[in-house]
């Protein structure tokens, strides 16, 4: 199953007839057992977003194992996106305080108090997109590990490590801790 062959469920929720409860429902979605942050992030917010498409059209959805794990800080400093938001993260980067300020007053205290992201953005392993590659890929999250960039270069507080969700091949896929 590819996003290409979910193109009749995001069609139903472009028209506004399915809430996120309806659309995690769906009978499409049931084989893929993700967590229902990485189904809203990831399938119902941009799975039908042009470019996001193309970045990811190719990719197995039902081979992918999501688990939430703990990132160092110094692994997200470099870490790439997909092709068609190249640059995108660094955009961000540069005026960290402004994209958090423009967010909800919960998300800016969060950066304060704990020097991190309120939700966990949502990596890929690099092989599952280009079978040649190697480590993760910000799949959503841009604004975040662009934030997350910017603060480290201006020196506010941040947090050594962050958590994120991480899709990795099923095959490839051991348990780790929560």
């Amino acid at each position: 199953m590819n996003l290409n062959d979910l193109s009749s469920l995001m069609e139903r929720r472009q028209d506004g007839g399915l809430s996120f409860e309806r659309f995690r429902a769906d009978p499409a979605l049931a084989a893929l057992q993700w967590p229902d942050d990485v189904l809203r992030d990831f399938l119902f917010d941009h799975g039908d977003n042009g470019p996001f498409v193309d970045d990811y059209a190719d990719l197995d959805l039902s081979t992918i194992t999501w688990t939430l794990e703990t990132i160092p800080a110094a692994g997200l400093h470099t870490m790439p996106t997909g092709e068609s938001d190249a640059g995108l993260i660094e955009h961000f980067a540069q005026n960290p305080v402004h994209w958090v300020t423009v967010r909800p007053l919960e998300v800016g205290r969060h950066w304060e108090d704990h020097g991190t992201w309120l939700r966990p953005p949502l990596l890929i392993d690099r092989c599952l997109v280009d079978p040649a590659g190697s480590g993760l890929q910000v799949l959503e999250g841009r604004t975040r590990v662009g934030v997350l960039r910017g603060r480290l270069r201006e020196e506010l507080h941040v947090a050594s490590e962050h958590e994120a969700w991480v899709g990795r091949s099923q095959a490839g896929t051991t348990e780790r801790p929560h």
